[in-house]
């Protein structure tokens, strides 16, 4: 019990380690793609004032905002904000950049969280099928159902249930996460789950082909197994068969393959959130790129890699708790 809470002491912090180099790494290279865009942060603070304001008075902005120092001491002095909590302020909503993204945050997360159960349970499902009928024309079926959807854009899928189910059957809002014409504190848990069913089923159908295809892959090489093939021949087959044996053997692969889909997910969202006109973190992170917000583009860039990063974390804490030797390979690897 000892040797593996020490082994797993050790996996967290080299888990916190790597993430703190990627966090540097990733945001070091967003600054140093924005330093050389053609992004005027002075012109995007004032905006339509711009050509009032005399060559002194922009100077005088630089020197406030630290734009006259060199590319290193600003990405410096942002860093060292960033480490005591402070993102800075944003140039489009003139709050506070984590005051922004803690507000999208609430939208996005529920959007994101439940396109990823949807896409989780249904892909398991029908890889499940797919691979326990191998040939039939039910796994052809659901296999090409996957392969059109891996070839579907998401903003084009996105458009068509829009059209469909909002504007032609009216069963769901055009857009935004909330109703219109009442106040925050009127808006119920119900209110924004009814907002977010469109979005989160247009993302959830794309996310369902790669958990599906991966779990029909390795379902197939489990039935494949010796001791299935003695399983089927004591008599056992059908949805018994699939509860002993298979699920336990094919959940390491799905779960692997769902966790780190959260990266997939956040990118499909972006461009969803532009289609739905869902106030989330997608839809304020595109808006931070054309307007040239460099601090909010910064901080959801950020919390972007944490949210990344935390998906394949949990997915190898999954991992052993499912199949508690993968720890003790570890720590026998000295990894």
């Amino acid at each position: 019990m000892e040797e593996l809470t020490r082994n797993l002491s050790i996996f967290v912090v080299k888990k916190i380690i790597r993430l703190l180099l990627l966090l540097l790494a990733v945001s070091f290279i967003t600054y140093l793609l924005i330093r050389l865009s053609p992004i005027d942060p002075v012109q995007t603070y004032i905006g339509a004032d711009m050509m009032k304001v005399s060559p002194e008075q922009r100077a005088a902005i630089e020197e406030y905002w630290g734009l006259n120092e060199s590319f290193i001491s600003q990405y410096v002095h942002w860093l060292a904000s960033v480490i005591t909590g402070d993102f800075g302020t944003s140039f489009i909503y003139r709050t506070p950049v984590l005051d922004v993204i803690a507000d999208r945050f609430i939208s996005s997360i529920l959007l994101l969280a439940v396109a990823w159960l949807l896409s989780g349970v249904i892909g398991l499902l029908l890889g499940a099928v797919a691979a326990m009928k191998q040939g039939s024309k039910t796994d052809h079926f659901i296999r090409g159902y996957c392969y059109l959807l891996l070839s579907t854009p998401s903003f084009w899928l996105g458009l068509l249930l829009l059209m469909i189910f909002s504007v032609w059957l009216d069963w769901f809002p055009i857009g935004l996460s909330a109703p219109v014409g009442i106040t925050t504190s009127e808006i119920t848990i119900m209110d924004r789950l009814y907002h977010a069913i469109l979005p989160a089923i247009t993302l959830s159908i794309i996310g369902i082909a790669n958990v599906c295809l991966h779990t029909r892959e390795k379902m197939i090489d489990v039935l494949k197994q010796p001791y299935i093939l003695q399983a089927r021949a004591n008599g056992l087959s059908g949805l018994a068969l699939f509860k002993r044996h298979g699920l336990r053997n094919m959940i390491l692969p799905a779960i692997s393959v769902h966790f780190a889909s959260f990266g997939e997910l956040f990118g499909g969202a972006v461009l969803l959130e532009q289609v739905f006109s869902y106030p989330g973190l997608g839809k304020a992170i595109v808006d931070a790129g054309l307007n040239g917000d460099v601090p909010l583009l910064l901080g959801i860039v950020v919390i972007s890699a944490c949210f990344v990063f935390l998906g394949n974390f949990l997915a190898d804490m999954f991992y052993s708790l499912v199949d508690p030797r993968i720890h003790r390979e570890k720590g026998e690897a000295g990894l």
